[in-house]
């Protein structure tokens, strides 16, 4: 089953970035692949198993022609904390407004432990070079997601 945002364009939006720029996309990933991937919170365990995958991996992704951005609505210092603490060689973004993660049905109600409150979802976006967005997986498993992302990758970028 295909998402309703499969097909459609990335949204236009600025967000901070914690290399210390504002990234504009999907214009600043135009002519490369972009992953976007979506956690709820810096530095909860299953956040940090998510993030060190990508960080193991990016090289896979970098030989794919893939650019790899984690969004959440932690602001740029909790970011910075996290990235020192696991080494991070990736950017973090920073969506507390829910600019990015609100129109992509990412922000919303969440449940975890019975408890129901508002936050992000872990869903990922693949977004081609023409940002248009190829591939949506929801409520992802922080295990799994970064094998499933970069084969779709290499299946959809030729590589």
């Amino acid at each position: 089953m295909s998402d309703s945002w499969e097909g459609k364009k990335l949204p236009e939006v600025s967000l901070s970035s914690s290399a210390g720029n504002t990234v504009n996309l999907p214009k600043d990933s135009s002519g490369s692949w972009t992953l976007l991937y979506f956690y709820p919170k810096d530095d909860t365990p299953g956040c940090t198993k998510q993030a060190c995958s990508y960080r193991d991996n990016l090289e896979k992704f970098t030989q794919a022609g893939a650019k790899v951005y984690g969004i959440s609505s932690d602001s740029l210092d909790s970011h910075k904390q996290f990235i020192d603490k696991f080494n991070l060689s990736f950017p973090l973004l920073s969506d507390p407004k829910q600019t990015l993660s609100g129109p992509l049905g990412v922000y919303g109600d969440q449940e975890w432990q019975g408890r129901v409150f508002k936050g992000l979802s872990r869903d990922s976006f693949l977004v081609g070079p023409d940002g248009t967005i190829r591939k949506v997986w929801r409520k992802v498993d922080p295990t799994k997601t970064v094998a499933e992302t970069l084969e779709e990758i290499l299946k959809e970028a030729g590589a």
